[in-house]
């Protein structure tokens, strides 16, 4: 018989965030955004999740399960080790050999990172396919499913927060700018010119992208964007017809549930 959960904490682990939900009877009651700090002890991690926790009003002694998908491997053994020793619970781990319904169909199914799998799962059992996810993350990652369930493969372009700070970084005159949608095309000073090359220069490759993969999936194709910058992006375009700020997460429990 599988296990009654009542409630599930789901963490994902990402190179720039750290996402953690709360769900109880497989609803999701609250989330939380954070920072990913590599040199985070599993201490550090207890403490922080604990505190959120406390502090949303919700009682963290009684934590059934938790859910895990991790991309910054040397994380992986903290937060492990913060499962174990704070909530008293062996954590399950998104990782090859578990259950996902989903046949992975590319080239090299190990190198499809953990968050990609959540976000397809997520997509599918959700929105239904064929679907395309768009993660607006550290990277903006197009990931394709087909009718039947099958992770296809994708697309892998540099993050719109990471453009920016590479044009900051790699140009000694340009300044780091807010992301966020021009009132004009045409700038008239440096930082509404390069707001309006980066927000506009990613709502064209999106949609490129997304017109490319759609002629090669068919017409008749869901896209669903997830982010933080997912619903600052959608505004501007028509190719997205769903965002959800918590796909990874809702992901996290529908593969849980998956394998109980």
């Amino acid at each position: 018989m599988p296990q009654k959960v009542n409630s599930l904490l789901a963490i994902d682990i990402g190179n720039t965030n750290t996402v953690v939900g709360l769900f109880q009877k497989k609803k999701l009651v609250n989330s939380w955004r954070l920072t990913t700090v590599r040199e985070r002890t599993a201490d550090e991690h207890g403490v922080l999740v604990k505190n959120l926790l406390s502090l949303s009003g919700f009682d963290n002694q009684k934590m059934d399960s938790i859910a895990i998908s991790c991309v910054v491997p040397p994380l992986l053994p903290s937060i492990r080790e913060m499962s174990v020793n704070y909530f008293g619970s062996e954590p399950f781990i998104v990782q090859p050999g578990i259950k996902t319904g989903m046949p992975i169909l590319y080239d090299h199914p190990q190198e499809v990172g953990a968050d990609r799998i959540v976000h397809s799962v997520a997509g599918y059992h959700l929105y239904g396919g064929p679907c395309i996810v768009i993660d607006l993350g550290t990277a903006t990652v197009f990931d394709a499913i087909s009718a039947k369930g099958e992770y296809l493969g994708g697309v892998i372009a540099p993050g719109i927060m990471v453009s920016a700070e590479a044009l900051f970084e790699k140009a000694a005159k340009l300044p780091r700018v807010e992301i966020r949608e021009p009132d004009e095309v045409i700038g008239r000073n440096t930082v509404s010119a390069i707001q309006s090359g980066i927000f506009l220069g990613y709502i064209g490759l999106i949609e490129k992208i997304v017109t490319e993969m759609r002629r090669e999936l068919g017409n008749e194709v869901t896209t669903v964007a997830t982010g933080g910058l997912a619903p600052l992006i959608a505004k501007r375009t028509t190719k997205i017809q769903h965002i959800d700020p918590d796909l990874i997460l809702k992901g996290l429990q529908v593969l849980f549930e998956m394998n109980q």
